[in-house]
């Protein structure tokens, strides 16, 4: 019994730590998937509307049966706050993350959005959702663990260095000559150029999706109904990125869709990464908070990277190594703080009940106490029964034990 308790508290400790990486698999498929659409000439406007088209129908149903009786009313500021959220995350996030990886890469894109953690540790720092003492190793882990985070997404994307060759690679990637022509300089010149537009992009996207974390953890404080929030927020999305889609695209052409990538990215992005996506990450952040989520968005990019290297042939650089340990260093750095933290919450809340100074003496002379005050009680009652005049008795209350509650030490 106890073995089985034991596996159930690791098992139970362990649920966040296995949904955000599975979340981080899911995130790299869609990369893949999305970057290939993409570069057959599907519009980012109209994928995104797809996507949450798709994330609303799948998620819609499962909110309006499982939680039609505890869904709190939608007042004005709620509905501002859905209304900012599908700004926030379909509209603004996804679109401008899309152009960007479409004009650079999915590795590429992974490795801007490595910044995100930064971001929105120093915007929950701002909005007194996390507290910064330099003084406790906690908080000194979770800042250096950050600053080494985005240290490492940097050198990925200034540095290159020499190509490394996979095992697959001879098998994989083409032979290429290394004599450049005019057309090749001009392409490679031109390539440069939207390398900078994607990587801008991908900025903005970044900073869009570190105010939706925050934002979804300040709403689901009042609006405490996960599956409708998600729901209401890819409804809300769907909506926005259709009047967007109108307004920077006037072909009706870009509308078509078949059986064929563009359904599958629309369809896996829709129902993975954003229905699935959101529901995981709003209740891993009502216990972990938003940071504890966006850690865990370097592991997607060497996930992204090892997928990229078999599938798009991309080419894998010393740079990208160098970068992708440096992020994972500042991962688990940044988790360790998180983690010190978590158990000292968990510390206040329950505390622990211990023994006085006194020792055995000290409790077997207050049991001692605690039968002399029945017995004297006992007496009393014989007393007031013998006597015909009533007899007011007043009793002290039981002493009890003292119930010391000693804080854990504190890191």
């Amino acid at each position: 019994m106890e073995g089985r308790g034991c596996f159930g508290n690791f098992l139970e400790r362990a649920k966040p730590f296995i949904a955000m990486i599975s979340l981080q698999f899911g995130y790299a498929g869609m990369n893949i998937i999305s970057k290939v659409s993409l570069s057959r000439g599907m519009s980012h406007y109209v994928l995104v509307v797809y996507r949450h088209a798709f994330a609303t129908a799948v998620i819609a149903p499962f909110a309006f049966v499982l939680e039609r009786k505890v869904r709190p009313k939608i007042t004005f500021p709620i509905f501002m706050q859905i209304f900012s959220l599908g700004l926030l995350g379909p509209v603004i996030d996804q679109n401008l993350y899309y152009a960007g990886l479409k004009f650079t890469s999915p590795t590429f894109s992974c490795a801007i959005s490595n910044m995100l953690p930064a971001m929105t540790f120093v915007m929950a720092v701002i909005c007194r959702m996390e507290k910064v003492d330099i003084k406790k190793a906690k908080c000194i882990a979770k800042v250096a663990g950050t600053v080494v985070t985005v240290a490492g997404a940097m050198l990925m994307t200034l540095y290159k260095g020499h190509v490394v060759n996979m095992i697959w690679s001879k098998h994989i990637h083409p032979h290429t000559s290394s004599a450049p022509d005019a057309a090749a300089a001009a392409a490679a010149a031109a390539a440069d150029k939207d390398w900078v537009k994607g990587s801008i992009l991908l900025i903005i996207a970044t900073l869009a999706w570190a105010s939706f974390f925050i934002l979804q953890a300040i709403t689901m404080r009042k609006y405490t109904a996960q599956l409708s929030l998600t729901s209401l927020v890819c409804f809300m999305g769907t909506l926005q990125s259709i009047a967007v889609t109108f307004v920077m695209e006037h072909r009706s052409s870009v509308w078509t869709i078949g059986w064929d990538m563009n359904l599958l990215a629309a369809a896996y992005a829709g129902i993975v990464s954003s229905s699935i996506a959101y529901y995981v990450q709003g209740l891993v952040m009502q216990k972990r908070g938003p940071v504890f989520v966006t850690a865990f968005s370097p592991l997607m990019m060497i996930i992204v990277a090892i997928m990229g290297s078999f599938i798009l042939a991309e080419k894998t650089y010393v740079g990208g190594i160098l970068g992708a340990v440096l992020i994972v260093v500042g991962l688990y750095s940044v988790l360790w703080g998180k983690y010190k933290e978590y158990k000292e919450k968990e510390a206040e809340a329950i505390p622990e009940p211990v023994k006085g100074n006194g020792g055995n003496n000290q409790m077997v002379t207050i049991m001692e106490d605690i039968e002399a005050n029945d017995i004297e009680m006992q007496r009393a009652a014989a007393e007031s029964s013998q006597n015909a005049v009533p007899v007011a008795a007043i009793t002290a209350p039981i002493p009890q034990p003292p119930m010391i509650a000693v804080e854990a030490p504190k890191a």
